[in-house]
């Protein structure tokens, strides 16, 4: 027997003056429930699915409507069972107080204000009116899910809890231990892909252990989003790997033998003040004819601990040798660059003229090769896999590039050539794997 629709999808394909007969129908009260109605609102794919489940997975791109979805399952839960103890778990205690209780789309934010929750942030907690009550978790402090008992939770960004010292699962392994309280248990989790433990491990349940998965892209809530978005997150990220990931939210293959992984990089990720800096490096990659090839110009600095940190990618293509010797040298500016490095193997000494004709003043150092791209980068993969390396954003392009450098030499990235690539590896060579010079103890 077929299943009859529910109200929210056959009112989508009524007639406007049959909406509005109907809405004259309405008491006051319900005039009032009508902005709160979530199945009006939801697409199907913001729905908890049917059945018996205990994990639903929701893992799509940016601005997917992701957080609407978890906070309006919580008010539904919430609704349903007045003995519900809920668990909100996001990267941080502030992210969840943020984004999953005060926010735009948040738990406060969706609920009508006549039955609005009493939210105590001292205490972490949230009282619906009907007893329910939810509590708030940081899963940087995986501890504190060890011994409170809940019957549902809500994680958010479970691709973004840090995995140092393996945090992510442990917090998630004391949350799924303390899952038994009611009848019913069950978690929501709310995602964009990262190429991370404890996705993957989720991923696996669903084969394994009937967990259920739903996958959705950005402009699938193309309705809801600023036109400005939606042009920001193209220029940003399209037409690269890391696009399907943060807009299609699909989850990255790695490339077995890469240099860098996807989720060494998401490791690798973190936030940095420019006061910290004491240098700054441009790497410049030329390109290797004058037809407008692309150039790689990436910014690189080095904090007071002696750390590297990825900056900018300013890499310009196509473009002729006067505009990406411009870029490079703008790039220098903004960044206050106290030096240019750049590949003479191609051009010799005309890069360097192109590069001093953009800016006369330009601190530039000019490098040849000996080696080939992988190999010059495998030491800069090294300080990476140390943990000396940082990425101060998310660069789609250059990204992609890293994680098609091959180990022992070649390239399966996208392109014909990881412009960017070398570009950051001659910045962070200059930075960090320099020649130091030492004091030597002379005889007398």
């Amino acid at each position: 027997m077929e299943k009859a629709a529910e109200p929210a999808d056959w009112m989508k394909t009524m007639a406007p003056e049959d909406t509005r007969a109907i809405a004259r129908k309405l008491t006051a009260e319900e005039r009032a429930e009508w902005p709160y109605h979530w199945r009006r609102q939801a697409r199907e794919s913001q729905r908890a699915p049917e059945g018996d489940w205990q994990t639903w997975l929701v893992m799509a791109g940016r601005g997917f409507g992701k957080t609407r979805a978890g906070a309006e399952w919580v008010l539904e839960t919430a609704e349903a069972d007045p003995f519900a103890r809920i668990a909100l778990v996001g990267a941080s205690l502030g992210e969840v107080r943020a984004v999953m209780v005060e926010g735009e789309s948040g738990i406060l934010a969706c609920s009508p204000p006549w039955r609005a929750p009493d939210y105590q942030p001292s205490l972490r907690t949230v009282h619906f009116p009907n007893g329910a009550q939810a509590f708030l978790y940081s899963a940087a402090e995986s501890e504190s899910l060890r011994g409170p008992q809940h019957s549902h939770a809500w994680c958010d960004e479970v691709a973004k809890w840090s995995n140092s010292h393996e945090r992510a699962s442990r917090s998630w392994d004391n949350l799924l231990l303390g899952l038994r309280l009611g009848k019913d248990q069950r978690i929501m989790a709310t995602t964009t892909p990262r190429s991370v433990p404890l996705l993957r491990r989720l991923l696996d349940a669903e084969r394994t252990h009937g967990l259920v998965l739903t996958g959705g892209a950005t402009r699938d809530n193309a309705a809801n989003l600023p036109t400005k978005f939606l042009a920001a997150m193209d220029a940003e990220f399209g037409n690269s790997a890391l696009g399907l990931q943060e807009l299609d939210g699909l989850l990255l293959e790695e490339i077995e033998g890469a240099l860098w992984s996807r989720a060494l990089l998401e490791q690798r990720r973190g936030a940095c003040a420019e006061d910290d800096l004491r240098r700054v490096v441009v790497g410049v990659d030329p390109p290797a004819s004058a037809h407008g090839d692309e150039c790689g110009i990436v910014v690189c600095g080095q904090d007071e601990t002696g750390s590297g940190i990825v900056l900018a990618d300013c890499s310009i293509g196509p473009a002729s040798p006067e505009q990406w010797a411009r870029a490079a040298a703008e790039a220098a500016s903004a960044w206050n660059a106290d030096r240019v490095v750049a590949e003479a193997n191609q051009g010799g000494q005309m890069v360097g003229s192109v590069l001093r004709a953009a800016d006369v003043s330009l601190p530039l150092k000019l490098v040849h090769a000996r080696r080939g791209k992988a190999a010059r980068a495998e030491p800069v993969a090294a300080l990476y896999e140390a943990g000396r390396v940082r990425h101060a954003g998310m660069f789609a392009k250059l990204e992609d590039q890293l994680c098609g450098l091959m180990a022992g030499g070649g390239y399966e990235g996208p392109g014909r050539s990881p412009d960017r690539a070398d570009a950051l590896v001659w910045a962070l060579t200059e930075l960090m794997l320099g020649k130091a010079k030492r004091p030597r103890v002379r005889a007398v």
